[in-house]
C-alpha cells in the first residue's frame, strides 16, 4: 500500500469542519437536487441510434484527428440560435471559462468578476496574466469603483444567474457600466440556457443585448440535459480561441454522438413552452409559501433555504432525503459560513404535490 499519509492533515481538517464531502447515489429519490430543469438528460428525443455516430472517441484534439464536419455545423446551428457570429464547442463549462478567461486577457489588462462568480471563472482568471479584482455581488457602484482604476483591455465577468443563490445579475446596468469604461463583458450563461426567455436563449438575448457582450459562454450540462459548452462571440473570437485557449488545444474533441445529443437538445427545449410555464408555476408557489427558516428571493429554478451551521443544515437535508426528497446540503467552506443553505432545485417534471411535501417538511 503507498504511504500517502501526507494527505491525510486536510482530510482530518475536513472532518473536524463537519465539511467532509462524500458521493451520493441518488437512489431514485424525488429530485430536488440535478440541474436538469427541463428533464431533457431522459427525454428519449435525445438520443441517436445512427451507428455512424456513435465512436468510441474523436481521435484527438480538434487541431488534428479530431475535427469533423458535424461538431462544425452544430457550432453554426447554436450560433444561430443564439444571434452571434460563432461559437466554439468546449468539452464542459469548465474547460469553456478556463481556456476564455485564461488566454484573452494579456500582462498589464485587468479582469474584473463578481464576487460570487463559478470556481471555473476564478480559476480561469488566476491562470491569466492579467490583475483581477472581485467586485461586490452584483454591487454596481463597486463595479465602477473597480472600473475606474481599471488598466490595460478591461474584463468584467459575471454570470447571468447564480448558481448558489438563484439571482440574476443587472445586465443592462452592467453593460452600460462597460460601454461607459470600454470594458469588454464576459457573460457566463450556464443556469439561464434552457430556461430563461421565451425559448430558453438565455438573459443576454432575453434583454436584447447580446450584441453588447464580448463573449457568452452557454453550458449544456445544466438546461440542456447533455454535456459540453459553446463559446459564443465574433469570428474573430472563435480564431483566437482556436489558437491560444488551451483547454481547447490540449483536449480530445467530442465524440460525434455526444455532438448529436447537443444539436438534438438545440432542437429540443426551445419548444419547451409548456415545461417552462410549469416550473414558473412550481417556482411561484415556492416562493410565496411558509418555511420555517429565511429563503432568498429567486425567480429561477434554483431555490435557497439559508440554515445556518454545517451540523444544522446537514440534519435538516437528512430529514428530507429521509422522506423520499433529494435535496442536499450546500456547506462551508463552499459558501460563507454561517449562510450555509439547502440548495433546493426546482424542474419542470417536479409536481405541484411534490413541492407541497417539501414545503411542508420545511414548515
Amino acid at each position: 500500500m503507498y504511504n500517502d499519509d501526507f494527505l491525510q492533515n486536510r482530510l482530518v481538517e475536513r472532518k473536524e469542519q463537519n465539511a467532509f464531502r462524500i458521493l451520493r447515489l441518488p437512489d431514485n429519490k424525488i429530485d430536488f437536487c440535478s440541474n436538469d430543469y427541463l428533464g431533457i438528460s431522459k427525454d428519449s428525443r435525445l438520443s441517436t441510434h445512427d451507428s455512424q455516430l456513435v465512436a468510441h472517441g474523436s481521435t484527438g484534439s480538434r487541431l488534428l484527428a479530431g475535427n469533423y464536419a458535424l461538431i462544425e455545423e452544430t457550432e453554426k446551428q447554436i450560433a444561430f440560435f443564439h444571434k452571434a457570429e460563432a461559437g466554439l464547442i468546449f468539452n464542459s463549462g469548465y474547460d469553456a471559462n478556463l481556456g476564455l478567461l485564461s488566454c484573452v486577457s494579456q500582462k498589464g489588462d485587468t479582469i474584473i468578476y463578481d464576487f460570487l462568480s463559478h470556481a471555473s471563472i476564478r480559476d480561469g482568471i488566476r491562470l491569466s496574466q492579467a490583475q483581477s479584482f472581485a467586485f461586490l455581488h452584483n454591487d454596481l457602484n463597486d463595479l465602477e469603483r473597480r472600473l475606474k482604476a481599471a488598466t490595460g483591455n478591461i474584463f468584467v465577468v459575471t454570470e447571468s444567474v447564480f448558481s448558489m443563490d438563484g439571482d440574476y445579475c443587472p445586465l443592462p446596468e452592467i453593460v452600460a457600466l462597460c460601454q461607459q469604461y470600454h470594458a469588454h463583458l464576459i457573460l457566463d450563461e450556464a443556469h439561464a440556457t434552457g430556461v430563461v426567455g421565451k425559448n430558453g436563449e438565455g438573459l443576454a438575448q432575453h434583454l436584447q443585448l447580446q450584441n453588447e457582450v464580448f463573449a457568452r459562454v452557454h453550458t449544456f450540462g445544466k438546461g440542456c440535459g447533455c454535456h459540453g459548452a459553446v463559446v459564443l462571440g465574433s469570428i474573430a473570437l472563435r480564431d483566437y480561441l482556436i489558437n491560444f485557449a488551451r483547454s481547447f488545444i490540449y483536449s480530445t474533441a467530442l465524440p460525434p454522438a455526444a455532438i448529436q445529443v447537443i444539436a438534438n437538445s438545440y432542437a429540443l427545449f426551445p419548444t419547451m413552452h409548456k415545461e417552462r410555464e410549469h416550473l414558473n408555476i412550481l417556482i411561484n408557489y415556492f416562493q410565496s409559501a411558509t418555511i420555517a427558516y429565511p429563503k432568498l428571493t429567486s425567480t429561477t429554478p434554483i431555490q435557497v433555504v439559508i440554515v445556518s451551521g454545517n451540523t444544522e443544515v446537514k440534519r435538516v437535508a437528512d430529514l428530507l432525503q429521509t422522506n423520499n426528497l433529494d435535496v442536499r446540503p450546500i456547506l462551508y467552506p463552499t459558501v460563507p459560513k454561517d449562510s450555509e443553505r439547502l440548495r433546493i432545485v426546482l424542474h419542470s417534471f417536479n409536481t405541484i404535490e411534490e413541492v407541497k411535501l417539501l414545503v411542508g417538511l420545511l414548515a
